[in-house]
């Protein structure tokens, strides 16, 4: 392929235009205490300090890296394109304390991504047609790929970040883990002989699963390969439907324990590995099938789950109260006596309470054999829990480790609506096990979504009327985020391009540098596919075969606020159906140039007259092609040409749709499917983009909770963009920003400032101290704390009880005498309403370009509609290969009849699949607009 270079200049360093600054990252949780920290690496000056601290803790390689390194030669490689390996001699000549090293530069990342995939594309022979042009070709494409990385157009899947370049960088090995790879010279199968040669760069893995305990391809075998694809960073999602239900015979006699059981030790298998050795969690889809006899049981698994979650936080702290009130009463008067409740009448009310509280009678008992025994109340110790996601009561419980998805069938819908009768059957003789009422069951579906935000939906007759390969079976599952749909044990590895970065300062969408990013990134996963190695050798026969990828976008929220259209209007869909279909239509074109030159991907003759039907309905939805949709059981939204004002866009959206389709059918495709939108969580945060993948922004002013700790407070920078395009003069812009986002200091806020402060006893050090932690805070009350102004400060100067310290409950400002009204109105001046709604001079008509997933903050009361995402949603839908991950945001009001309604609208809008998360539906929630204060409930109060 010949590579032209777009963003830099043949023979100059493509950082030349990229200043770097030396950034220190430091991620505190809200109570002060430090999470992470490292000092001193180099990132692009124009990221922000979250993007900075992303890239930091995520994905720099901390530990590892030889000192000293030298090339390695390779005579079919050019000498700039040859790897590192350790250099002995010199590290030989070190301390041993300083043979090894971290990551310390983004360029050092940059460079080994880039690098890695320039390198193997050579190996490939991806570059040059004619061959006289393949170096030229590769120091084209490894600047460009830089350049992008560094100025935050496109970034890849997070086990890129973690795996990519370590063995081509720094000559990184490790033992293997059981992985394969098919050799891109021979075809053949291969088992990998170190961790990181072949890398693994795929995050989306779909594995089949057999019904047998212990086989290869059964169910003990899956925790295995699941394991090797959690320690490396990727996600994998499974069908279990073909597991036997409850009570059903067992070959061998006896009877089968049931799909519950199991899933239930693949869910703690999963919770034991943290992903890429990181604190992601693991990342697991569970798939099940509308007609399994187990069903029922799976709908409700997370409700029951939350219950208990529910039960244990509540009986813990009831128990607690209670009990140490018995032993407190035990110890409150002096002799033997005083264990006889009739002789001590605390001890009768305290053992009276707590029957009343039904505490079990022998821990009553137990808190008296205590007391009898010589302990204080200053030794008791009962565990309490809390709704902490990543706290005990979570991990105790099943089901916390994976997605949640039934799996419907047209043929069930229309049950549904016939309010007929449906059969769950048996899987090993395929007779019917129970028959329900379809309406019930799908009842029981939306009713579990709205208590517990699972199950989500996977349209199964919808999906495969899509499918490019039948040939080789139907799709039956999905990765964890529902995007990646394609054959059991597969895989495809993700990038996602941020759609801000392609806004031109007209506002107009600069379609030839998408169009030349669609291009390079869309080779960056097919040079990944012939690189990496897979967790099976099936995976890696079928992944080889079928070359998935899965392009996509960030930042479409943004870019539609940035431009001043709102998120819920035609114009803004109509926008989001024409850079949809620019991206695939350009992206099939790219996988059509190729195969081209390398070929057509190994099972595309068997599958190529279904391949092309797809092709054709991508297409004419576009407005390429004239005539009917072949194949469809529901027809999708089109292309809305009239609603969107950008005609290049459309125009070029079109035109690489009659490239896809004439270069398609001239040579094939090199790849069975090419883009997918991915929900982009940590890799648009280190692409600095304001919200991910199709969504709306969340909130404009919001908390990102970490895996493992901590908190980014992260606030939309398209608000100041919206409000020059919407004609707001500089003066009410900023007046409008600084209404929602504050000052970020105390410094002239009302009632606490630094007056008030210095007249507390703060001297310049302890209010330096606290308004370096206002800059970031989301509340000032968690500024004043003994993290950030000393236990000393706190007991001698404001003179706070020592045992207080330790207290949750603990509010210093409230200690200190100032009122809820004013520590509430300097919280305004100095964090921000979170919302604009209120803010002085905006125009009420343009309210709409602000609305977010949920209200802004404590005063905020818009929200975006759960129909508006879902629209969106369907606007892009006819022009992605696989599907969408989109969850659905609904506000605590909405009904159980409300999630029903947004299951079937998605059916008839032609989605692929659909999660709904109704705010409340879960006990701990990791994206939150506002964090709960302290307890205000009465302490006489269960």
């Amino acid at each position: 392929m010949r590579i032209q270079r777009h963003y830099t200049t043949a023979g100059q360093d493509p950082y030349a235009k990229v200043p770097f600054r030396s950034a220190t990252s430091e991620i505190r949780n809200p109570d002060g205490s430090v999470v992470f920290k490292l000092d001193a690496f180099d990132v692009p000056s124009e990221w922000s300090q979250v993007a900075a601290d992303v890239l930091a803790q995520k994905y720099f390689r901390r530990a590892g890296i030889p000192s000293r390194l030298k090339s390695f030669e390779e005579n079919d490689v050019p000498s700039w394109l040859w790897r590192k390996v350790p250099d002995t001699t010199a590290l030989d000549a070190l301390p041993k304390a300083e043979r090894t090293r971290g990551e310390s530069s983004a360029r050092e990342v940059f460079d080994r991504l880039a690098g890695t995939w320039t390198y193997w594309g050579w190996k490939g022979g991806y570059f040059g047609s004619p061959e006289s042009e393949a170096e030229e070709d590769a120091r084209a494409y490894y600047d460009e790929m830089r350049f992008m990385l560094a100025t935050q157009m496109g970034a890849p899947n997070s086990p890129q970040w973690f795996n990519t370049g370590l063995h081509w960088a720094y000559g990184i090995e490790g033992p293997a883990q059981g992985h394969h790879y098919v050799d891109w010279r021979t075809g053949e199968m291969m088992r990998s002989t170190n961790a990181y040669e072949h890398p693994q760069p795929h995050a989306c893995f779909i594995q089949g699963v057999e019904d047998n305990l212990v086989e290869d391809g059964g169910i003990m075998d899956l925790w295995l390969r699941e394991a090797r694809l959690f320690k490396y960073g990727s996600g994998t999602g499974s069908n279990f439907s073909s597991l036997r239900g409850e009570a059903e015979k067992l070959s061998g006699g006896g009877k089968s324990s049931g799909l519950m059981s199991f899933l239930k030790i693949g869910d703690r298998a999963a919770g034991a590995i943290k992903s890429g050795g990181t604190p992601r969690r693991a990342a697991k889809m569970v798939v099940v099938d509308m007609d399994h006899p187990d069903v029922e049981d799976f709908i409700d698994w997370k409700v029951v789950e939350e219950q208990k979650v529910a039960n244990l936080v509540t009986g813990s702290r009831v128990n607690h109260k209670h009990l140490a009130a018995v032993l407190k009463a035990c110890n409150a008067v002096e002799g033997e006596r005083r264990f006889t409740p009739s002789d001590n009448p605390e001890l009768k009310k305290a053992i009276r309470a707590a029957r009343g509280a039904q505490v079990p009678e022998n821990y009553i008992q137990r808190m008296i054999d205590f007391a009898r025994q010589g302990f204080t109340d200053a030794e008791f110790d009962f565990p309490t829990y809390n709704t902490d996601w990543d706290g005990d009561a979570y991990f105790t419980v099943s089901g916390q480790n994976a997605n949640n998805t039934v799996r419907v069938t047209d043929e069930f819908l229309a049950a549904v609506q016939g309010d007929k009768d449906w059969n769950l059957t048996f899987r090993s003789n395929g007779k019917v096990a129970k028959t329900l009422k379809a309406r019930e069951l799908w009842e029981k579906v939306s009713l579990a979504a709205w208590q517990s935000a699972d199950p989500g939906i996977q349209f199964h007759t919808t999906i495969n009327d899509w499918h490019t390969c039948p040939a080789g079976g139907d799709i039956r599952a999905s990765n964890p985020c529902s995007e990646y749909m394609f054959l059991d044990d597969t895989a495809c590895n993700l990038a996602s391009l941020n759609l801000m970065t392609f806004r031109n300062a007209d506002g107009t969408f600069d379609t030839k540098s998408f169009a030349h990013a669609t291009r390079l990134w869309t080779l960056v996963l097919e040079i990944s596919v012939m690189m990496a190695q897979f967790p099976s050798r099936k995976i890696a026969e079928l992944s080889y075969r079928y070359r998935t990828l899965g392009l996509g976008y960030a930042n479409f929220g943004g870019l539609l606020m940035a431009g001043g259209i709102p998120y819920d209007s035609v114009e803004g869909r109509a926008i989001c159906g024409a850079i949809s279909a620019l991206m695939t239509g350009v992206s099939y074109a790219t996988s059509a140039e190729m195969a081209a030159e390398r070929g057509a991907f190994a099972g595309y003759e068997d599958n190529r007259p279904h391949m092309l039907r797809v092709i054709r309905n991508h297409a004419r939805a576009a407005g390429a092609l004239a005539g009917k949709y072949e194949g469809l059981h529901v027809d999708p939204v089109s292309m809305d040409e009239a609603n969107c004002k950008d005609k290049a866009l459309v125009s070029a959206a079109r035109e690489s749709w009659k490239d896809a389709l004439a270069l398609g059918t001239k040579y094939g495709f090199r790849n069975a499917q090419t883009t997918c939108i991915a929900p982009t969580g940590t890799i648009g945060l280190v692409m600095d983009c304001d919200t991910t993948g199709i969504e709306p922004d969340f909130a404009l002013v919001k908390f990102k909770k970490l895996a493992g700790g901590g908190y980014f407070r992260i606030i939309n920078r398209c608000v100041p963009l919206a409000l020059e395009t919407l004609g707001y003069d500089e003066k009410t812009a900023n007046a409008i920003v600084t209404y929602a986002v504050g000052h970020g200091t105390l410094d002239g806020a009302p009632h606490i400032n630094h007056q008030a402060l210095m007249q507390k006893g703060f001297l310049h050090d302890s209010i330096h101290a606290v308004e370096q932690v206002l800059v970031n805070a989301f509340d000032i009350r968690f500024a004043f704390n003994k993290w950030t102004l000393g236990e000393a400060f706190l007991t001698k100067t404001l003179g706070i009880d020592p045992a207080k310290l330790t207290d949750p409950s603990l509010d210093v400002l409230a200690h200190m005498g100032f009122t809820p009204k004013q520590i509430a109105e300097a919280n305004l001046f100095c964090c921000g309403a979170m919302t604009v709604e209120g803010a002085p001079g905006l125009k009420a008509e343009h309210l709409a370009v602000f609305d977010c997933a949920s209200p802004c903050g404590a005063l905020g009361t818009r929200a975006l509609s759960w129909e508006s995402h879902i629209r969106a949603m369907a606007a892009a839908q006819p022009f992605v290969s696989g599907a969408i991950s989109k969850t659905i945001n609904m506000p605590n009001s909405a009904t159980v009849e409300d999630c029903q309604k947004a299951y079937e609208l998605s059916w008839k809008l032609a989605l692929k699949a659909n999660a709904l998360y109704r705010d409340g539906s879960k006990l701990s929630q990791p994206l939150a607009t506002a964090i709960a204060g302290a307890d205000i409930a009465d302490d006489d109060e269960e």
